[in-house]
């Protein structure tokens, strides 16, 4: 045993007891949606097996603190820095090592690989497949194709990142014959890794050309170096729209683009999936009538705040918040009055929910109607 594998070996140790059996899940709590049940993924995470800072089994145990239905091990095939204490050249071996442990706590392990090129066409995530050794092939084409056999999905990892291409991110031809070859199936929007990583240019792309719009955390670290779990802060992740708890249900799910992506309190994803976490996470408590305005209860049935603000130019003769932010699993009280009317019967207010993105870099427009009860 090397010094190398002496000095990792009791840190493994360490991140294990400071992540095991003494807390109980913090299962994350946003409502199920048209008929599916809201699963939560992260696709995008990395152990000691590429460069990752932690064993396998450390993942499995931070999903389950944090209440995560699936997670991926997503190695890099062609980069493994630490392969000279980590000395083994299967690929398949960190999702090996985190399975039983996944059994036993009930976490979705779903097997990936980070099949790590320069741009173009990037870093692109394979999920779903069954024989990881078979990506690890010197022509990047052989190795989507060798994905594309086995039945992957493949996602395109943060395509805005500096690092790989300055700039705003860029689409090439590549990613046309990747498209075209069906070997791209979604899109990291959000990336948890990167400073205040939001794609407006993937999210436009996953909306032309039917992609699954994801997030993911990329972590390398313990996931308590990253975040601020005390404060209320989560990782980064996708929200999956899946007819059962399971992971062919995820992977038919994200096939079909039924996905969001969420972090730091924003969703990003399609109108049809936000607007439906809006219409089940909100609820009008009550309408109070007064003389000259209404007064109302709103009900946030969800773990993710809503923040909401007038729509320009709409609810001219209405008089009500400027920006309001009804807290998770909270209430919130407003009063709402309209100038023309004495004794007025219902308002419906023209608003955007500027927390849930349905187009790059825009809230979503809604409206709610108050009756007095």
């Amino acid at each position: 045993m090397t010094k190398r594998i002496l000095f990792l070996f009791p840190c493994f140790i360490l991140l294990m007891v400071t992540t095991g059996n003494t807390q109980n899940p913090d299962q994350i709590r946003i409502p199920d949606i048209l008929g599916y049940k809201t699963l939560t993924f992260d696709p995008h995470s990395h152990t000691v097996f590429s460069d990752g800072l932690v064993w396998p089994t450390v993942r499995v145990e931070e999903a389950w603190r944090e209440g995560i239905d699936a997670i991926s091990l997503s190695e890099h095939i062609e980069y493994r820095p630490f392969q000279r204490d980590v000395v083994v050249p299967d690929h398949n071996r960190a999702y090996d090592v985190a399975r039983p442990a996944a059994e036993r706590r009930d976490i979705l392990l779903i097997r990936g690989n980070e099949i790590t090129r320069s741009m173009p066409p990037g870093h692109f995530n394979a999920l779903f497949h069954e024989d990881s050794n078979k990506l690890a092939v010197t022509e990047w084409r052989d190795a989507f194709r060798a994905a594309r056999e086995q039945g992957a999905f493949m996602l395109w990892n943060h395509p805005g990142w500096n690092n790989q291409q300055p700039g705003p991110a860029q689409w090439h031809e590549e990613h046309t014959w990747l498209l075209e070859n069906d070997m791209l199936h979604g899109i990291e929007v959000i990336n948890g890794l990167l400073p205040n990583y939001y794609s407006p240019e993937a999210h436009q792309w996953c909306l032309d050309h039917g992609l699954a719009i994801i997030g993911s955390s990329d972590a390398h670290n313990p996931m308590a170096m990253d975040i601020d779990f005390a404060s209320g802060e989560r990782r980064a992740m996708t929200l999956v729209f899946a007819e059962e708890r399971s992971i062919p249900a995820i992977k038919e799910a994200m096939m079909n683009q039924r996905t969001a992506a969420y972090f730091d309190d924003i969703i990003v994803g399609r109108e049809e999936h936000l607007m439906a976490l809006f219409q089940e996470s909100i609820e009008i408590e009550s309408v109070t009538r007064h003389r000259y305005s209404f007064s109302a209860v709103l009900k946030n049935h969800s773990d993710i705040p809503v923040v909401l603000t007038g729509k320009p130019g709409a609810n001219e003769t209405a008089e009500f918040f400027h920006k309001l932010t009804i807290p998770s699993q909270g209430s919130t009280e407003i009063y709402i009055s309209d100038l023309n009317q004495d004794n007025i019967e219902e308002i419906t207010l023209e608003l955007i929910v500027e927390n849930y993105l349905s187009r790059p870099g825009q809230g979503m427009p809604v409206q709610l109607t108050f009756r007095p009860d």
